[in-house]
């Protein structure tokens, strides 16, 4: 696949050769590149996702054709219908991708795939990042099956389960004392000095393109008819961007005739994107200290802030933001309804939509839920009942029975 790289805040076009990261006149922060294809002929619609996952779309992404590709099945998530609840919020469809059905239960093994295909291109035999959880127990577990080192930086609030996670898949993890955003700058530093591969959200370019699979995924799935609004939740802002570029893409070769407008959720604790998107002024982000229970999204200086801006506002969509309070009520409502059990961040999105599904009426709407519920069990746990606990006596299961209202 022939491709460009360009710059989303000057426009500078460069060969993948010659910057393998951000733009170096934009800086960082500003300079994060978007890939641009060079396509010549008619694309393949042959797309086999059901043994090739996310690979059934090598035509849409810069890899070589020759690529390497990890031995775990990654995409060919379900998607499913929920006729009733759509009734209930007055919706004309509502679609569910669920993503926690990842090898390591979350969107980002899209990503992260991508990222080891291009190390591999390298020759470069370890790789690093900076998370809350999902980027680093998937670029674990990723490299594990596929023979490369991982290091990771997490800030030391990252959930148990996730940490658990790291260390199983042999892992090397760096607990910061301090934010996400910390992690993130310390990361970068050290991995530059190394010479390690970067995995970071928005400083890679190409995790973007692993990511934009879930939106192409989607549309294969619905028979190439998109729906009317995407409900994404956003931390860094790549995700959102990346399902917006899926749609993109499969409307510029004519696979779709249109392009969802996206609608990013975020936490209240931890908008900030959403307070840069409305201040009309994208390239000045507003950051802030961020705090939330959807650790995945609790990002206070998002990086791809400008990208994400942009492309929502290209679909002509908007940010929506949401308590820890509806998140909560959100993950718990979400699996009694569909069944989805969803972490936090995931079910961020449903929250979103319960927040302004009486704007939506008659609509057609997709939630992707980006990680799986059991991630992050103790969150959801301050949402539900208790545990009623008996002896092995017939007259206590019954009078328990009978409290819960199972009786």
């Amino acid at each position: 696949m022939n491709y460009k790289l360009r710059c989303v805040h000057c426009g500078r076009i460069y060969d993948p050769n010659d910057v393998r990261y951000t733009c170096p006149i934009c800086g960082q922060r500003l300079g994060t590149l978007e890939v641009i294809y060079e396509r010549q002929g008619i694309v393949n619609r042959d797309f086999d996702v059901e043994h090739r996952g996310i690979w059934a779309f090598s035509e849409f992404l810069p890899i070589k054709r020759e690529h390497f590709e990890v031995p775990l099945l990654v995409g060919n998530t379900p998607i499913y219908e929920e006729r009733k609840l759509a009734d209930e919020l007055g919706l004309a469809s509502l679609y569910i991708k669920d993503d926690g059905r990842n090898p390591t239960a979350s969107y980002k093994d899209r990503a992260s795939a991508v990222a080891i295909a291009k190390a591999k291109e390298l020759n470069i035999d370890t790789i690093y990042c900076a998370s809350t959880g999902n980027a680093a127990s998937s670029i674990a577990g990723l490299s594990a099956a596929s023979g490369m080192k991982s290091i990771i930086f997490v800030p030391k609030s990252a959930p148990a389960a996730k940490l658990t996670q790291l260390l199983v898949y042999g892992a090397t993890v760096i607990a910061v004392d301090g934010s996400y955003d910390e992690a993130f700058d310390l990361s970068m530093e050290i991995g530059e000095k190394f010479g390690w591969y970067c995995r970071n959200s928005a400083v890679n370019p190409y995790l973007l393109e692993g990511k934009k699979t879930g939106a192409m995924e989607a549309a294969l799935q619905l028979g190439w008819n998109v729906p009317d609004f995407a409900m994404v939740s956003v931390g860094d802002g790549t995700v959102v961007s990346s399902i917006y570029k899926g749609f993109k893409d499969l409307k510029d070769v004519g696979f779709v005739d249109r392009i969802p407008r996206m609608i990013g959720v975020q936490a209240e604790g931890a908008n900030a994107v959403m307070r840069t998107f409305e201040s009309g002024k994208f390239d000045v982000p507003r950051d802030m200290v961020a705090h939330s229970i959807a650790d995945s999204i609790a990002v206070g200086k998002p990086r791809d802030v400008l990208k994400a801006c942009k492309y929502v506002r290209a679909s002509g969509g908007r940010f929506v933001s949401v308590s820890d309070e509806e998140i909560g009520r959100a993950v718990v409502e979400l699996s009694r309804k569909t069944g989805v059990f969803a972490e936090p961040a995931g079910a961020a999105a449903y929250a979103g939509l319960k927040k302004i599904h009486d704007e939506l009426k008659g609509r057609s709407v997709i939630i992707f839920v980006t990680g799986n519920g059991l991630k992050d069990v103790g969150s959801a746990r301050r949402f539900v009942g208790k545990v009623y606990s008996v002896k092995p006596i017939k007259e206590e299961v019954e009078e328990a029975l009978r409290n819960a209202g199972a009786i």
